[in-house]
């Protein structure tokens, strides 16, 4: 039986710039980079060094702690830089492509019929890296029962990309991926979707109709409202396309790279999709797509609320699937600035004629405000849909109260879910970095 799951506290944020559903335009890119920070929880050994041919699979480094761990090349072709930054952290692999970019290593995927076979598959395609574990929001470490396994099969985050036009048509990859996952775990896979979803006809699985506005599409949210995750408990995450993903390798033995991204944003010239290659330099993902305004624009790896600022020397950053890009903001000033009463400013506060137009928008980037003592407003609790007390949760991590903090369901969240809470917040403080820090230090001390 399906079960149902309403929403009501939340926010969609209306922003002009979703991306035109239509067929996606090819981007090849110049080059391709895999950087280590997307990957939270690996500490990384680099397994390649400049000039060395990689095909699609194969390894560029692997976790010091967990070795079998591999994040693998994205393209054939040659390392041209292995960039490492203070402390000689490395920072990211750069790979120029090949005249064949899609070769890929072969895997041996007949026989799959035990968890040790299912996970060694993972492991050595470099898909295991791709999962995330709660709690910590880490990538999961081998070895580990998972309680259950979430899928989010929707995004509703601002000017997300359409999960259904990705996803609609590959059936038979998307069962291949449930039956090999379901090899993982003795407990459950849930898959959250919208009413209609083409996942409906999944079979192995049980079905979460979930609705409501933003975060309703963030696994943790799903997580919280159909089976929280208590201490002592492991739960694997993941989305709907890195489920296809690994379809695609259950029933063909290659690694499939390609990515369909979707380029939003007000300061894009027509918003639509291109299909890249995982890892894609900006330059070459958004060649002539951008307004040529003359003013500065922020361009981010992801959506507004969680997504990173990578500027034009950037890559697409994982989760590989959206690049917005906005004004900056700095090179302009406004009457009144942040107390304008412009129809124009976007606003979640009634004192702002904003509010009350049914309208999208077009942001910046500017926080519109001084940093200032955080403010127990109760504003957090207005858009933040998981049973904690978002405020209180908060204060223990600053004052890194592992006590408090695990009474209070850290267990439970990540950045990601509070992104909301970030953006109506009057203190204007950077809450993700906050709880990403906190959830760094609880693991350092636990483990």
């Amino acid at each position: 039986m399906t079960k149902i799951v309403n929403i009501k506290k939340g926010l969609d944020i209306s922003i002009r710039g979703a991306a035109t559903p239509s067929a996606p335009m090819d981007v090849t890119p110049a080059t391709c980079a895999i950087i280590p920070d997307d990957f939270p929880g690996i500490t990384p050994k680099v397994d390649v060094k400049e000039g060395d041919e990689v095909v699609v699979g194969s390894s560029l480094f692997h976790d010091k702690a967990f070795p079998d761990i591999k994040v693998g090349s994205p393209v054939a072709g040659t390392v041209t830089a292995v960039v490492r930054g203070e402390r000689r952290k490395l920072e990211r692999i750069v790979i120029t492509p090949g005249s064949s970019p899609s070769v890929s290593l072969d895997f041996e995927v007949s026989n799959i019929g035990d968890r040790t076979r299912a996970q060694q598959l993972l492991l050595d395609s470099g898909l295991w890296s791709w999962m995330r574990q709660r709690p910590y929001n880490i990538v999961p470490r081998p070895g580990v029962d998972p309680r259950d396994i979430f899928i989010t099969g929707f995004d509703s985050s601002p000017l997300a990309p359409d999960y259904e036009m990705l996803l609609d048509g590959h059936q038979k990859e998307l069962d291949a991926a449930i039956s090999l996952l379901g090899k993982l775990t003795d407990g459950t896979i849930y898959v959250g979707i919208h009413e209609g979803s083409c996942l409906e006809s999944l079979q192995g699985v049980e079905k979460v109709v979930v609705n409501g506005p933003h975060p309703s599409g963030n696994v943790g949210v799903q997580i919280c409202n159909v089976k929280p995750v208590n201490k002592g408990e492991t739960v694997w995450t993941m989305d709907a396309l890195t489920l296809l993903r690994i379809g695609k390798l259950a029933t063909t033995g290659k690694l499939d790279m390609s990515v369909t991204t979707a380029l939003t944003g007000c300061e894009v010239t027509a918003p639509h999709y291109i299909t890249t290659v995982i890892g894609a330099d900006m330059k070459s993902v958004l060649k002539d797509a951008v307004n040529n305004d003359d003013i500065h624009h922020r361009i981010i790896s992801g959506n507004v609320l969680t997504g990173i600022p990578v500027g034009e020397e950037g890559y697409l950053r994982f989760p590989y699937n959206q690049v917005t890009v906005i004004a900056e903001g700095d090179d302009f000033a406004e009457f009144m600035g942040w107390a304008s009463l412009s129809p124009e400013k976007m606003s979640v506060n009634r004192s702002f004629p904003g509010h009350f137009f049914k309208r999208k928008f077009c942001p910046d980037a500017r926080i519109l405000g001084g940093r200032r003592a955080m403010i127990m407003s109760g504003v957090y609790e207005k858009v933040m849909p998981m049973d904690i007390l978002t405020e209180y949760l908060i204060k223990a991590i600053i004052a890194r109260d592992i006590d408090r903090m695990e009474q209070l369901g850290i267990y439970e969240v990540a950045p990601e879910d509070f992104a909301l809470c970030e953006y109506v917040d009057p203190s204007k403080l950077e809450l993700q970095k906050i709880v990403q820090e906190g959830l760094d230090y609880l693991r350092k001390e636990l483990s």
